[in-house]
């Protein structure tokens, strides 16, 4: 199957419109293109897969479909936040990254696929009080476990809002620790959706957290904290 092929399956399984086809494929071909994506998985006929059917498997989710701001923690090479802002023209996709390599990158992939509902952060997901309490949906990807996230998003989501990780095989511990961590920050374990977004994918799943109460005040810790003393221990 082709590039395009593949593109314009995954559109008739999401119910995507030609214009975020054409912004996928416009993503594709910049990350091909640009050496400095980060990311090893470049070259579209792969990448195709691997960065944006992963990515897209969270439109099963109505709180994903349904989001008009949304903060994707450390954005890295743009996945999935750049396929979110693509098929989400109404959204507001806000790509948080803190390295200054990484961001220029996305800036130079934003303008490329022409979204400009997206809009790169330069900041650490605990060091952005412009973010606080103004997000419906965080996601995250490959990022951190489980009680990391939580602890990054729940400053950053309004009540209601929630976080998707997009992880993989996620050990008892690391969920147990999570669920722990989430309750402390005021949000509550939702759901494990276990997805196949590709074939060979291996383990994908989605956690869902969903805020039901305000973050305590004394969250967000200072940045690199959450790493170094995680909750949920």
């Amino acid at each position: 199957m082709t590039v395009d092929e593949r593109l314009h399956a995954l559109a008739a399984e999401y119910d995507l419109d030609g214009a975020a086809v054409a912004a996928l494929r416009q993503l594709l071909e910049h990350q091909a293109a640009d050496e400095h994506a980060s990311t090893t998985v470049r070259e579209a006929a792969a990448a195709v897969d691997r960065h944006v059917a992963d990515s897209l498997a969270a439109l099963v989710l109505p709180s994903v479909r349904g989001a008009r701001r949304i903060a994707d923690l450390g954005s890295g090479a743009g996945w999935p936040g750049l396929a979110l802002a693509a098929v989400l023209p109404g959204a507001r996709v806000e790509l948080v990254e803190s390295a200054s390599r990484r961001c220029r990158y996305l800036e130079r992939a934003v303008a490329a696929a022409g979204l400009s509902n997206a809009h790169i952060v330069h900041a650490r997901a605990e060091d952005w009080p412009d973010g606080i309490d103004r997000h419906d949906l965080v996601t995250a990807r490959a990022l951190a476990a489980l009680p990391v996230l939580c602890e990054y998003a729940a400053p950053l989501l309004a009540v209601g809002g929630e976080l998707v990780a997009y992880k993989g095989e996620v050990a008892a511990d690391e969920a147990q620790a999570g669920a722990r961590a989430a309750a402390e920050l005021g949000l509550e374990a939702a759901e494990v959706l276990a997805v196949h977004p590709y074939p060979g994918a291996g383990a994908a799943t989605l956690h869902r957290f969903r805020k039901i109460a305000p973050t305590p005040a004394r969250f967000p810790r200072r940045p690199g904290i959450a790493l170094k003393r995680p909750l949920g221990g």
